[in-house]
């Protein structure tokens, strides 16, 4: 007799190595070429492209870089006269013009007459702006020089303008913010004056300067007439010192589709949704182009690392000519993509507020894959598939379910079938695994929270320097949980629903998320929660596969027949309880018609609880012996399960995983990167671990339903890695040289008294160990105190020589006031500062107005608030200018009688923010020199020593 034959293994079969290795491999697929794209710079060509440079670009980043450059310094105009040199090499090196070409025509504009006064809330500026302006006139422009007439406009379909700002901190070297910018600019202007390249409309470079102090080059660029032109914009920017140029933040679809150019696209519209619900505090010079101008258009910046921005280590040192290609590149296509525009998209009817009329245009959502291909499509899209995918996917599982039950085959939720003509209820077990979900996704999320909890308590700054230590921590606990809990689960009820369940569960999990997405999108048109309905609809596909797999399985009643062999059939309906096998061959023949005198009891035995028990335990070891002797059936779990396919996991599972790791799997780089250095600053470390609670749970949930068939090799592993990572984040030091700590620093200057008091503002206990250590600060007294949201530590410092010796303390800011005769609120006041071109006002109550001599007013830029200003800052383009105002104040009571007023008190400072001459600020060099390698060191405010005097108007 031959052997039984041994069917062969089959490796799509849904079993343990198979489902181990394939999911282990399809997340390995997904996450090493996402980790690439996101940590690896696309290379810079061997050669320079057409039209551009990138060997002269890099030089010119060395040159700008070449000291700390804020607009009060002396560095800045060196650099302002340096651009405009360069911009007139590059005009005046433009490659000649052949016989079927035209050179365009370039007009440089140094605007050195432009200012303003605006405010917003208690906070008003007077601005002078040095803004450098380059007019690339594109074919279809009109021939006139229309800005040369007063009050001139422009005709036509308007033009492009691409804004870098040149201006630094006065801590940092700039090289990404905006250095990169601003070398981008001057090769658009090479790449643009090139006759092959000449646009068909007009292009305007905007060199600003002034945007770290509040946005002011923007707004004053407002006061130029060439301002009247552009509809839409580029602004370049940095927001951290490296990585790739993201673009996060775009008006609409139609400006946003030039991008698409772009060689290596790279961003989400998930970023953009932050700065409109306010998660996102900073800005850029965006918000003025678009808010305040009118203009439509796209703001691409460097996001990360967070620790170098606005420090020493924002150079070229640490950045590369990768990064300066991935900026140039995406902006020349962008660019050109713009100038092109040959349609009407861009047009409005005229304003009435005095904003561009440049149209309006549907709102986009859009994303990159793996950093080559970028999706756009607009959010009415996403919308009305939302809309409908809530309503059919609900009725497709409701239809097949019914057709299920017509059919008899619905086995879920079915916890036993009573064959056809028996009393006898047979267990089917199509409960089990129903309940499962909601501890697989709970146990281990709960536990990871606690975990992010523990972290935000013991060591809340680790994912500051240790961004995976903390990732691999959560993913590893998370996995593990959710395997030992499917083992648990599966070792104590074994089922082969596990899947179909999970699926429903999830289902009905991300239903609900996007009906709240969707309403999201209606309403305040967020964009960012498209990842929720690509995974909304991959998981309804496989859940409605799960629930189309019922279809092989046997009709209950087929399936109940097949079982009566084993079961006692009862007496009355031919299955009689507790007979023997031979018993029931001939039970037919032997039964008789019941008549009166038949017995009340019937004449086989008696049906007691020890016979059901019996027969009960003969059924389920009758079935345990056909789950031996089927290979179809895995382990313990139900015997009709064998008539399942075994090949369906791997579709369902490619049809959720995948979806997931695309399309969460950036958001969650972009995300950590963003955010896990910005503790520093004040901000929730608590949040940064909840989110990356979050996105662990949505990007490991695809393996929830196949995650009870896993070998144990794998979850031992990460259990191994768990407690190591735990144990690194609890214990390790948070910051190293790399990725260092920022403390804030800032000198004061109390003009009256001499008494220089030195400030370091950081988080706690870290800013006061600094202190301490400092040698100005050895055994005197260190007072640190709460300032917002991290701690301010100061003592008694060095002076600083930031004004020449010969000029006395108190002549280091002058401050005239003449009282109106005729008007008793009303006074003029004459600000001076020595060696500076930058002062403020600072008042403690609210100024009701006030009038800066010779300053611009623009209604789109109001210069009071209703509650009036208590804090009016000051910038000139000339050294030691002295600007005069009449201001205008209110009693605090406000009864407006004026034998009840009140004196006006308050501060005039003046700002020094130069720290190019060594030792002008030695207070700053001993920190520097003095601290830890693992701290860096940045600016609080504008100025970086502040000389301050105090004033009363009767």
């Amino acid at each position: 007799m031959d052997a039984p034959k041994v069917p062969r293994a089959n490796p799509l079969a849904f079993t343990p190595w198979p489902v181990t290795l394939i999911t282990s491999v399809v997340y390995l697929a997904f996450v090493i070429p996402l980790l690439v794209v996101h940590h690896v710079l696309p290379s810079a060509p061997s050669s320079d492209p057409n039209g551009l440079d990138l060997t002269e670009a890099w030089s010119d980043l060395q040159v700008l870089t070449s000291g700390y450059r804020p607009y009060n310094s002396r560095q800045n105009d060196k650099i302002h006269d340096w651009l405009l040199q360069r911009i007139n090499e590059i005009v005046d090196s433009a490659p000649p013009a052949t016989d079927d070409e035209k050179h365009p025509e370039v007009f440089v504009f140094d605007d050195t007459l432009s200012n303003l006064t605006s405010a917003r809330d208690n906070l008003a500026v007077y601005f002078e702006g040095t803004n450098i302006i380059v007019y690339i006139r594109g074919e279809e422009d009109e021939a006139e020089h229309w800005w040369e007439v007063p009050g001139g406009r422009p005709k036509g379909k308007g033009g492009v303008l691409v804004n870098a700002h040149y201006d630094s901190v006065s801590t940092g070297y700039g090289a990404t913010d905006d250095g990169v910018g601003v070398v981008t600019c001057l090769q658009l202007i090479k790449y643009f004056t090139t006759p092959k390249y000449a646009p068909r409309r007009g292009l305007v470079v905007l060199f600003n300067n002034g945007e770290e102090d509040y946005l002011n080059g923007a707004r004053v660029y407002s006061q130029h007439p060439i301002s009247r032109f552009p509809h839409t914009f580029l602004n370049l920017e940095g927001a951290g010192a490296g990585g790739r140029a993201v673009l996060f933040r775009s008006s609409d679809l139609e400006v946003t589709a030039p991008y698409m150019r772009s060689q290596h696209p790279f961003g989400s519209v998930l970023a953009a949704d932050g700065f409109q619900t306010g998660m996102i505090r900073s800005q850029t010079d965006y918000v003025v182009f678009e808010g305040d101008l009118g203009l439509r258009g796209l703001d691409v910046a460097f996001l990360e690392p967070r620790a170098r921005y606005h420090t020493d280590q924002d150079d070229t040192r640490h950045t590369s000519k990768d990064a300066l290609w991935h900026m140039l590149s995406a902006a020349v296509a962008t660019t050109e993509g713009l100038v092109s525009d040959s349609s009407d998209h861009f047009e409005g009817p005229a304003r009435d507020d005095g904003k561009i009329a440049s149209g309006s245009g549907p709102k986009a959502v859009w994303f990159d894959l793996f950093g080559r291909t970028f999706v756009l499509f607009e959010l009415h899209t996403l919308f009305a598939l939302s809309v409908t995918l809530l309503v059919v996917a609900p009725l497709v599982l409701l239809v097949t379910s019914i057709y299920l039950t017509k059919v008899d085959k619905m086995y879920l939720f079915r916890t036993s079938v009573r064959p056809e003509g028996s009393l006898e209820l047979l267990p089917l077990y199509g409960d089990r695994g129903f309940y499962r979900f909601p501890f697989l996704l709970g146990v281990p999320t709960a536990v990871t929270i606690g975990l992010a909890y523990l972290l935000a308590k013991v060591n809340p700054y680790i994912v500051h320097s240790s961004q995976y230590a903390v990732w691999s921590m959560m993913v590893s606990c998370w996995l593990f949980l959710a395997w030992f809990v499917s083992r648990v689960a599966d070792f104590a009820r074994p089922s082969a629903f596990h899947r179909v369940y999970t699926f429903t569960w999830t289902f009905a999990v991300t239903w609900v998320l996007q009906v709240i997405a969707t309403v999201y999108q209606d309403r305040y048109g967020l964009a960012g929660t498209y990842f929720i309905f690509f995974g909304f609809a991959g998981t309804f596909l496989a859940t409605w596969i799960s629930y189309l797999e019922l279809f092989s399985l046997p009709r209950k009643s087929e399936y109940a027949n097949q079982l009566r062999p084993v079961s006692r059939r009862a007496s009355s309906y031919g299955s009689r309880v507790g007979a023997s096998d031979d018993d029931e061959d001939g039970g037919e023949e032997d039964d008789e018609e019941p008549t009166e005198s038949t017995s009340l009891l019937g004449s086989g035995p008696r049906t007691t609880f020890a016979n059901y028990v019996r027969v009960n335990t003969h059924t389920a070891d009758a079935e345990d012996e056909e789950h031996t002797k089927d290979v179809n059936v895995y382990g313990h779990e139900q015997r009709w399960s064998a008539s399942l396919p075994k090949w369906l996991w791997v579709l369902q599972f490619l049809l959720v995983a995948p979806i997931v790791l695309l399309l969460v799997g950036p958001l969650s780089l972009l995300l950590t990167s963003a955010l896990h250095q910005v503790g520093q600053d004040g901000s929730s470390s608590l949040f940064i671990y909840i989110s990356i609670v979050a996105f662990t749970a949505f990007l490991l949930s695809p393996t929830l339903p196949f995650i009870h068939r896993y070998t144990y090799h794998i979850p031992l592993f990460l259990l191994a890695v768990f407690i190591g990572t735990l144990i690194y984040n609890i214990v390790a030091f948070p910051f190293s040289d790399s990725n260092r700590l920022k403390l804030y620093f800032i000198q004061e200057v109390d003009l009256h008294t001499g008494l220089n008091t030195v400030s370091l503002t950081g988080m706690n206990p870290f800013v006061q160990d600094v202190a301490v250590g400092l040698p100005s600060a050895v055994g005197g007294n260190v007072t640190c105190k709460p300032f917002g949201d991290r701690t301010r530590c100061s003592w008694a410092g060095i002076p600083a020589h930031v004004v020449s010796e010969d000029i006395p303390l108190d002549e280091w800011v002058s401050l005239e006031i003449s009282r109106s005769t005729d008007k008793p609120r009303h006074a003029q006041l004459k600000v001076t500062g020595q060696n500076t071109r930058a002062c403020k006002l600072l008042f403690d109550s609210p100024v009701k107005n006030f009038h800066v001599a010779d300053s611009a007013y623009d209604p789109r830029f109001p210069h009071t608030t209703p509650k009036g200003v208590n804090e009016i800052r000051l910038w000139s383009r000339t050294w030691e200018d002295t600007w005069t105002m009449d201001i205008e104040w209110a009693n605090p009571d406000d009864t407006g009688h004026d034998e009840t007023l009140s004196p006006l008190t308050g501060h005039v400072v003046c700002l020094w923010s130069d720290y190019n001459q060594p030792g002008a600020i030695p207070a700053l060099d001993e920190v520097r020199q003095y601290g830890p390698s693992w701290i860096g060191v940045s600016k609080v405010a504008d100025g970086l020593v502040e000389g301050r005097k105090a004033f009363e108007i009767n």
